[in-house]
């Protein structure tokens, strides 16, 4: 018998159809993974099994876990059944948990809500479960807050909640998404190591192919709410039988090709010897407050034309050397030169509009409610000579259609757009003051395979159009190496190797890249074997 056994669910929102005869299986001990672009209805058919559906939600069918129908159950015997037989690892953690708990209570809770344990065994629980997942007490005391914790030990924190009871289902949604190469690896080999220990089952919902292979026993591919594939994940991966599926593997191994780099480019940003050094909290009321240094002694030269990648683990000074550049973080030390001038605190229009970022979440640097049309020329409201009237919007109409969208979507908002759109908006942004340097600050990370496909592409024929020179911040070592010339290594706040991509991909001399590149999933070669069904 099957651990979980789903047939024939259909579920729908008001008058919005979402899964249509959805029917899967898992096994004791056993990973099936659920993939899919967004929108798919990979969340909604783990919500439908939690049963944390909205109000407006009506569905049929059955989900069976083991000889007991979830359906069928009130509200109360549900939550009985959540956290102790199914648990859920959602996947951004920082949302997950609750702000004012410490991590050590909040994994009590769960202890405490289903079991008559008293408080000090539920701490003592607590306190096992969190070693378990690496996080031992000595070195992350249980009264620490989610804050106070890097994004990969938020999501350990999570899954120790989850699996505080040891239940018999685990479902993981997208629980890597957001996380760099080694902290993905750590992650999804304690989630390996777990489904074997406690021989749970495990659906793990994510849309990174290289993940489902290295890790899942059973694939099912989801499109538009229907399951268009399923099967053992060797076998789907090499027939890729359904058009979806094949498009999906395409889109993962997605190559990108740059125009070629200038011969003998003029340096255009200079980096020396930059410092940034932050305060501690003091150890003690007497003690003296400690520092920290996030970006130490980082040097290097970016050339007009060029593509520069930057890479690293969460917490090696990426992101604090990005506001640096855009001046949004002072440096203690060190200098920043654009084309040989000094860049100064405070920049001035000019500077300020040579210099443009497209950062990883649009939708959040965007104001919902304004139009297009003034979030892209949010660049100029410090210009003194910013081109008015038809101008603008002939210059806002160009550089959407530059982008691929169309200047009638100027009058309209960001929540009318899909994710790739409000990312080609961004850039369009980005674009419209003709900068000479563009930031991009994991511009594709949270997006499908598919539409990630399309935006580097996008960034090529930009690059071809515009003769772009940008940085390329990414924890994604694949698009690094397709839309980069040159890459840079940063580790604890220093650049520990740099050169030509394909020199330090392939021959990587530091012993830190080598654990990058050993750590990324890679996607295995295959040619489907298969001709392709037709659809019906």
């Amino acid at each position: 018998m099957s651990l979980l056994d789903i047939s024939g669910l259909t579920l729908s929102i008001g008058a919005l159809p979402i899964l249509r005869d959805v029917t899967l299986s898992i096994a004791a001990g056993e990973i099936l993974a659920v993939t899919g672009e967004s929108g798919s209805g990979k969340s909604m058919t783990a919500l439908a099994v939690m049963r944390l559906l909205p109000q407006a939600a009506a569905t049929r069918g059955a989900v069976y876990l083991e000889d007991e129908d979830l359906c069928a159950l009130s509200e109360d015997e549900m939550c009985q059944r959540r956290g102790r037989d199914i648990g859920m690892v959602f996947q951004e953690p920082m949302t997950a948990l609750n702000p004012v708990m410490t991590i050590g209570a909040q994994v009590m809770e769960t202890i405490l809500i289903h079991t008559e344990t008293s408080t000090a065994d539920a701490q003592a629980e607590a306190a096992r479960v969190l070693t378990r997942v690496g996080l031992p007490p000595e070195r992350f005391p249980l009264d620490r807050y989610p804050h106070e914790l890097s994004g990969g030990q938020r999501q350990r924190a999570v899954i120790a909640m989850a699996i505080a009871l040891r239940p018999k289902l685990l479902i993981a949604d997208e629980p890597t998404t957001a996380l760099d190469v080694t902290t993905q690896a750590q992650i999804l080999d304690l989630l390996r190591d777990l489904v074997r220990e406690y021989g749970m089952g495990l659906m793990i919902i994510t849309h990174d192919l290289a993940v489902v292979a290295g890790l899942a026993d059973r694939i099912v591919v989801m499109r538009k709410g229907e399951v268009v594939e399923r099967g053992p994940t060797m076998s789907v991966l090499t027939h890729q039988r359904h058009p979806y599926t094949r498009m999906l593997f395409e889109a993962s191994r997605h190559a990108v090709t740059l125009p070629a780099a200038p011969a003998a480019p003029a340096p255009l940003l200079e980096v020396r010897e930059a410092v940034r050094d932050y305060t501690t909290p003091r150890k003690g009321w007497l003690g003296k407050p400690g520092r920290f240094r996030a970006v130490n002694n980082v040097s290097f030269t970016l050339h007009k034309g060029e593509r520069l990648g930057l890479v690293g683990e969460s917490g090696c000074g990426k992101s604090t050397l990005t506001r640096a550049l855009l001046g949004l973080e002072e440096l203690q030390g060190g200098e920043l030169l654009l084309n040989g001038q000094p860049l100064s605190q405070q920049r001035s229009p000019a500077e300020r509009q040579a210099m443009q970022v497209v950062f990883q979440d649009p939708y959040g640097s965007f104001n919902p409610r304004h139009r297009v049309e003034r979030l892209v020329t949010e660049p100029f409201h410090l210009s003194p000579d910013a081109p008015m009237g038809r101008a603008r919007q002939d210059l806002v109409a160009q550089v959407l259609e530059d982008v691929g969208l169309s200047a009638a979507d100027a009058q309209k908002y960001p929540h009318q757009f899909s994710g790739g759109q409000r990312q080609r908006i961004a850039i369009a942004r980005a674009l419209i003051t003709r900068p000479e340097l563009i930031l991009f600050d994991e511009a594709v990370s949270a997006l499908d395979v598919s539409v990630r496909a399309r935006i580097l592409d996008l960034i090529a024929d930009l690059c071809d159009a515009y003769g772009l020179t940008y940085l390329f911040i990414s924890h994604d070592l694949s698009v690094v190496r397709e839309v980069c010339d040159r890459v840079l290594v940063m580790q604890k706040g220093e650049i520990v190797e740099q050169g030509p991509v394909e020199d330090v991909f392939t021959a990587p001399k530091h012993a830190y890249t080598q654990t990058l590149l050993a750590a990324a999933p890679v996607l295995p070669d295959i040619t489907p074997t298969e001709p392709l069904e037709t659809p019906a």
